[in-house]
């Protein structure tokens, strides 16, 4: 396996736009998240955050503290992750899995007052499903139904 770069995880600010703007996703990947060009962040309580290696944004994804949130958990410290991708050219290299270890110490830092992060993964997409495990997020065996099927919910307990 590759050598990884430092990772950093931040909060998105406009340095990064045209980085952002130029990231690709296979469609067997754009079919389960978004570019983060077609994301807005128009609500009081969404949070994009920017995955820097080496100050080069290889990743994104955007933390909501909104109603959004009770949909999945009645916990009120909960946030929930959408939106999870890595540029395709920077695939491979670790990137994901970097970011998702380093969100514990990140919420901790940035979002005192969160316990919880939830996620939702779509059935078919094993290779996430399995990144969100090593990352330390848990199954518990709730199922949702997605636009594109079933839907996982995974829990990260911090």
């Amino acid at each position: 396996m590759q050598k990884t770069n430092t990772i950093e995880l931040v909060h998105f600010s406009e340095e990064y736009v045209d980085s952002l703007n130029d990231f690709e996703l296979p469609d067997e990947q754009s079919q389960f998240t978004a570019l983060p060009k077609e994301i807005s962040i128009e609500m009081v309580g969404q949070y994009p955050i920017v995955i820097l290696s080496d100050n080069v944004p290889v990743g994104f994804f955007v933390l909501h503290a909104t109603d959004r949130v009770k949909e999945y958990s009645t916990n009120p410290k909960a946030m929930l992750l959408t939106a999870l991708s890595i540029d395709h050219k920077q695939q491979g290299k670790g990137y994901a899995k970097k970011g998702m270890l380093a969100l514990p110490e990140f919420i901790k830092r940035k979002f005192k007052d969160c316990n919880e992060v939830i996620l939702v993964v779509n059935h078919k997409n094993i290779p996430a499903q399995n990144l969100y495990l090593k990352a330390g997020f848990v199954d518990n065996l709730e199922r949702r139904m997605g636009r594109i099927g079933e839907q996982i919910v995974m829990n990260l307990y911090l």
